[in-house]
C-alpha cells in the first residue's frame, strides 16, 4: 500500500467513528475522531469524550487504550480529525502517553494536513522528552 493510501485509510477510519452526540447533561462525545495503525498493520480508532469534570478523554488516547487492550503497543502512524475535518497534532497529554509506549515512539508519524499528507514525527513534536 502506498504512503498516501495508508493516510487516506486512517483519515477515513477516523471520520467513520465521528458521530457528535450528547450522552447526558454531563457528557458529549464524537466531535473528534482518531485512527492509528500499529507496526503490525492493525488499525484502532477512538472518539473524544468530553465530560463536565476532568474524566473525559481525547480521541487519540481512546484509540491508544483500545490498541493496548488488544495487546499492542507500537504505533506507526496516527491521525486525529477535528469536527471541521482538519487533521491536527495530539495534545500534550496524548503526546506524553505516546512517548511512553515504546523506545521507538519518537518515530511515530502524526498527520498534520489531510490534503497534503504533511506529517510530523513525535520527536519533532516532543524534542526534549525525558
Amino acid at each position: 500500500m502506498k504512503d498516501t493510501e495508508i493516510w487516506d485509510l486512517l483519515i477515513s477510519k477516523a471520520k467513520e467513528v465521528q458521530n457528535h452526540r450528547i450522552i447526558s447533561p454531563f457528557i458529549e462525545c464524537g466531535q473528534v475522531g482518531a485512527a492509528l495503525i500499529t507496526k503490525s498493520g492493525n488499525i484502532y480508532t477512538g472518539v473524544c469524550i468530553d465530560t463536565a469534570s476532568t474524566l473525559g478523554i481525547c480521541a487519540e488516547r481512546n484509540a491508544i487504550h483500545t490498541m493496548i487492550t488488544n495487546g499492542e503497543s507500537q504505533i506507526d502512524r496516527i491521525v486525529c480529525i477535528d469536527s471541521k475535518g482538519n487533521a491536527g497534532a495530539p495534545c500534550g497529554a496524548c503526546r506524553e502517553l505516546i512517548m511512553q509506549l515504546d523506545n521507538e515512539s519518537k518515530n511515530i508519524k502524526s498527520l498534520m494536513n489531510a490534503n497534503t499528507y504533511e506529517y510530523i514525527t513525535m520527536k519533532e513534536l516532543v524534542p526534549n522528552w525525558w
